[in-house]
C-alpha cells in the first residue's frame, strides 16, 4: 500500500472495487424472497377438485383416493412456508419503513463520524439481519417464525439501505470532478450482479439443498461485505491522510449539524421526489414480479424468475458504460425526464397485453438503468461535499417511505383467497397502480429541470461545462474575497454563487 499514490486513477479504482463489493452479498438477499415466493406462500397440500387437503390435516385416502389418482394434485412442497400474501409483502414493507426510519440519522452519523464508522457498522447489521432471517425460516411450522423474519429484515433493513449510503458517499469523494456518473454506475452494476446471480441461482441452489441452507447462504455472502468493508475502510484512511484531507473532513463533521437540512435547494427537494417515484414503481414489480409472470403467462418458476430478473440483468451490463456516457454529456435533469416517460409504456404492456414478458423487463431494465445512472449522481451536485451522506439518506429515506407504502398497497390489492380469473384482474389493477407513480415521476422530472434551468442548470451540465464553472468559481472567490466564508460549506460547490441559497 505504501507504493499507491492516493491521486492516481488506480488507486481511486481499488477503492472503488472493494466499494462496491459492500453490498454485492446484501443485495442478493434482498431479492431472495421474490425468486422463492412461491415457497414461501404456498403449503404443502394435496388437492380433489376445489377441496384442499393440507398437511396439518388427516387425508383419507378411501374417500378421494390416493396421491396418484388423476383427481388428487399433491404440491409435496415439504419446505413451504405458508405465508399469506399480505405477510410476503410485509417482508419488503418492512425492510422499506426501516429504511424510511434509520437512514436519515445514519447519513448524518457517517457525515458525523466519518465513512469507517459507517461501513463497519452497517455491514455487520446486514451479516446479523440475515443471518436472524435464516433462524426465521428454520422455525416454519411455529409462532416465532414470523416475527424472526420480521426482526431480520428489520435489522438487515437498517443496514443495508446505510451501507449504500456510505458506499455513495465514499464514491462521491473518490470521483467528484472525474468519472462520478461511471462511478455510480458501475457500483450501481456491481449491486446488481448480486441481485441477478439470485434471480439465476437462487431457485435452483433452493431445490439441490433445501430453502434453510440457501437462506444461510445469503447470509454468507452478507460476510463477504464485512470483509470489504475492513479493506475499504483502510484504504480510504490511508488515502485521505495522504492527500491531506483527512483533518480537513473531520473539521467540517464537527461543524455539521442536523438542521443544516434546512439549507438543501428545491432542486434536491424535486430530485428525491423524482427518484421516489420512479423507484416506488421499479421496486414493487420486481418483488412481485416472478408470481406475477407466472399467474399471467402460465410459466415455469424457474422461467419467470429469470424473465423478473431481466430488469437487474440491463442495468447491470449497461451502468457502467451510461455512467461514463452521462459523465461527459451531462444531461442528467433531461435524460431522467425521458427516462420516466419511456417507462410508460412498460406498465402499460403487462397491464393489458400479452406480450411476452420479456419484452417489458428488457425495456424497464433499460429505462431504470438510465435513471438510476442519471439521478443518483445528481445529488453531489445539489448538496454540499459536507451534507453528502445526510442528502443521500434523506433521498433513501423518503424512497423507502414511498416503496413501503407501494409495497403495502400492492399487497392489499392482490388480496387472498382469490379465483385465477380474479387475481389476473387483480394483477393488472397492480400494473396500473405502478403506471401512476410513473406518471407522477414525469410530473415532477418535468417540473425539476424547470427549476434547475432557472438556477443556472446544474443538473444538465457536460463535464467540461461543468469543469469550466467549477474554475470560474474559483477564480471568483480568490480573486474577491481570499477569505473563508462559513455559509460556503452549506452550498452546492456548482450553485450560483450570488443566490440565496434558500431561494
Amino acid at each position: 500500500m505504501a507504493e499507491l499514490l492516493a491521486d492516481t486513477c488506480g488507486f481511486r479504482f481499488l477503492v472503488l472495487f472493494f466499494n462496491c463489493m459492500l453490498t454485492f452479498g446484501s443485495y442478493f438477499c434482498f431479492d431472495m424472497p421474490s425468486v422463492l415466493q412461491d415457497t414461501f406462500t404456498q403449503r404443502n397440500n394435496c388437492t380433489n377438485d376445489s377441496k384442499s387437503f393440507h398437511d396439518d390435516k388427516t387425508f383419507d385416502s378411501s374417500l378421494y383416493g390416493n396421491a396418484s389418482s388423476p383427481n388428487v394434485t399433491c404440491n409435496n412442497c415439504t419446505e413451504c412456508l405458508g405465508m399469506s400474501e399480505d405477510n410476503y409483502n410485509l417482508l419488503y414493507a418492512i425492510y422499506a419503513w426501516t429504511n424510511a426510519v434509520v437512514v436519515i440519522a445514519a447519513g448524518f452519523l457517517i457525515d458525523k463520524l466519518g465513512n469507517r464508522f459507517g461501513v463497519f457498522l452497517f455491514s455487520f447489521l446486514c451479516v446479523v439481519g440475515s443471518s436472524t432471517f435464516a433462524v426465521g425460516v428454520m422455525m416454519k411450522g411455529t409462532a416465532a417464525m414470523l416475527p424472526l423474519m420480521l426482526i431480520g429484515r428489520l435489522i438487515f433493513g437498517s443496514g443495508n439501505g446505510s451501507l449504500t449510503i456510505v458506499q455513495n458517499r465514499i464514491t462521491a469523494y473518490w470521483f467528484r470532478n472525474k468519472e462520478l456518473a461511471m462511478a455510480f454506475g458501475i457500483t450501481l452494476a456491481f449491486s446488481r450482479l448480486g441481485s441477478v446471480l439470485n434471480f439465476f441461482l437462487t431457485q435452483n441452489f433452493a431445490q439441490v439443498y433445501g430453502l434453510q441452507w440457501t437462506m444461510w447462504g445469503g447470509a454468507m455472502l452478507c460476510g463477504i461485505g464485512f470483509v470489504s468493508a475492513i479493506v475499504v475502510s483502510s484504504l480510504d484512511k490511508w488515502g485521505t491522510k495522504q492527500k491531506g484531507d483527512d483533518e480537513t473532513l473531520r473539521s467540517d463533521s464537527k461543524k455539521l449539524k442536523f438542521t443544516d437540512i434546512r439549507y438543501f435547494t428545491l432542486p434536491f427537494w424535486l430530485l428525491v421526489l423524482a427518484i421516489m417515484f420512479f423507484y416506488n414503481g421499479v421496486f414493487p414489480f420486481v418483488a412481485d414480479a416472478s408470481k406475477f409472470i407466472k399467474d399471467k403467462y402460465d410459466l415455469p418458476k424457474t422461467t419467470s424468475a429469470y424473465l423478473a430478473g431481466a430488469v437487474y440483468d440491463v442495468s447491470m451490463v449497461v451502468s457502467p458504460f451510461l455512467g461514463g456516457l452521462i459523465d461527459v454529456i451531462g444531461k442528467r435533469g433531461i435524460l431522467a425526464l425521458i427516462c420516466a416517460l419511456l417507462t410508460i409504456p412498460v406498465f402499460g404492456i403487462l397491464a393489458f397485453t400479452s406480450v411476452y414478458p420479456l419484452v417489458a423487463t428488457l425495456w424497464l431494465g433499460i429505462t431504470y438503468s438510465f435513471a438510476a445512472a442519471s439521478l443518483w449522481p445528481s445529488i453531489p451536485l445539489v448538496v454540499s461535499q459536507a451534507t453528502v451522506g445526510t442528502a443521500m439518506g434523506v433521498t433513501t429515506s423518503v424512497q423507502m417511505i414511498g416503496i413501503g407504502i407501494s409495497n403495502l398497497v400492492v399487497g392489499e390489492i392482490l388480496g387472498k383467497n382469490l379465483t385465477a380469473v380474479e387475481r389476473l384482474t387483480r394483477w393488472k389493477y397492480v400494473m396500473i397502480f405502478l403506471l401512476g407513480n410513473t406518471l407522477a415521476c414525469v410530473a415532477t422530472t418535468l417540473l425539476m429541470n424547470i427549476t434547475d434551468k432557472k438556477r443556472g442548470g446544474i443538473l444538465n451540465l457536460s463535464r467540461k461545462q461543468k469543469l469550466q464553472k467549477l474554475h470560474d468559481v474559483t477564480e471568483s472567490f480568490n480573486s474577491e474575497s481570499g477569505t473563508y466564508d462559513t455559509d460556503s460549506e452549506r452550498q452546492p460547490i456548482l450553485g450560483a454563487r450570488h443566490r440565496s441559497i434558500n431561494a
